[in-house]
């Protein structure tokens, strides 16, 4: 065996035995869950971490994994890392995307606040979705009140032209230019969520396209109401607008949150977002270091037992018979190994695990 065909197998094999370790898909929203003490409970720690940016720069694309759902795949890259992608169909048929769905108004519920929740938890992104941050910046004019009139989400400065991209997977409902935001965006997310991209120079999406996170939407400008090149990046629930900072710390790029528990009084316009206490950060940051050493401990064990497979390329007069005296083993392991009975006919060129 060759050293490309063996380290493909390696990596082949290594993502099985990850997957197989990983937490299972989660539900995209469970509004049982209603602190994170709670979720702590019903959730592995993985699922309540924070997040960081996905980068995508020298991401090509190399092949796709079949996974138990028809409707999930696995796209492998040729920097070894990998992501899930969801069919569309997946989602189509959630009434999330039915519902006040119209390419006019920003706003198009018609929900009372009387009618929701005090509390509930959203997934932000769950094992099968991604994140990558819209446009990662200090944040240089915040959510509330200015001027004496209520500025609804963040701008984000950037340079005319540069990539503005989607922060989470959905469905784009407005792609147009809307009055003061200029050329706007509105993307809806599974859980609920929407997420706007005001003042773009230019929309590269088209309504009822669904797009991935870190899909670029746009391109970076100044139309609409703006003194400058920015972005203007708002995150609403039913139609009510919070402070984006309670998801995303744009500074560093980073997801605060994979589970949200998004209070009522988020939705005040003057509710701006304030950091956990002390103690709380202090106890997820020890969580987190457990898990990360957890999740080593595991992926060390994935690389040494891909390392110790072993393969053979069928030549002409391999039996099982001589295969098995040769690499030490029976013939019953090999059928066992590679899915085969005894009375299978071998192949020339086809590859058979011996190890």
């Amino acid at each position: 065996m060759d050293t490309k065909t063996l380290t493909d197998t390696i990596r082949y094999v290594a993502l099985a035995i990850i997957l197989m370790l990983a937490p299972r898909p989660a539900e995209a929203q469970d509004s049982l869950i209603k602190t994170k003490k709670q979720a702590e409970l019903i959730l592995p720690r993985p699922m309540l971490q924070p997040m960081k940016s996905m980068d995508l720069s020298g991401q090509v694309p190399m092949d796709t994994l079949s996974t138990a759902d028809s409707t999930v795949k696995i796209l492998l890259f040729a920097d070894n890392t990998w992501k899930y992608i969801k069919d569309p169909s997946r989602a189509q048929n959630n009434t999330v995307f039915n519902e006040f769905w119209e390419h006019t108004l920003p706003n198009p519920y018609k929900v009372s606040d009387e009618t929701l929740p005090s509390e509930i938890a959203l997934w932000i992104v769950d094992s099968l979705g991604g994140y990558r941050c819209p446009n990662q910046t200090k944040v240089y004019s915040k959510f509330g009140y200015r001027h004496r009139r209520r500025h609804m989400g963040v701008d984000l400065p950037l340079n005319i032209g540069t990539p503005v991209y989607a922060a989470f997977d959905g469905r784009v409902r407005i792609a147009h230019r809307y009055k003061a935001y200029g050329n706007l965006v509105i993307i809806r997310h599974e859980n609920g969520l929407e997420t706007f991209y005001g003042h773009l120079s230019k929309i590269m999406v088209e309504e009822d396209e669904w797009v991935s996170a870190g899909s670029i939407i746009g391109l970076g400008g100044s139309t609409g109401r703006s003194t400058g090149p920015h972005l203007h990046f708002e995150t609403r629930y039913k139609g009510y607008a919070f402070d984006p900072e309670w998801l995303i710390d744009f500074e560093s790029g980073t997801l605060r949150h994979r589970v949200f528990v998004l209070k009522k009084k988020y939705l005040n316009a003057s509710s701006r977002y304030v950091p956990e206490s002390e103690q709380e950060e202090i106890d997820i940051e020890e969580g987190d270091a457990r898990d990360k050493a957890e999740a080593a401990r595991k992926e060390e064990e994935a690389r040494k037992a891909a390392a110790a497979m072993q393969y053979h390329t069928i030549r002409q007069g391999d039996t099982l018979g001589a295969l098995a005296i040769k690499y030490h083993t029976t013939v019953r392991a090999l059928c066992q190994l590679n899915g085969i009975k005894e009375t299978t006919l071998l192949q020339l060129g086809k590859k058979i695990r011996v190890k």
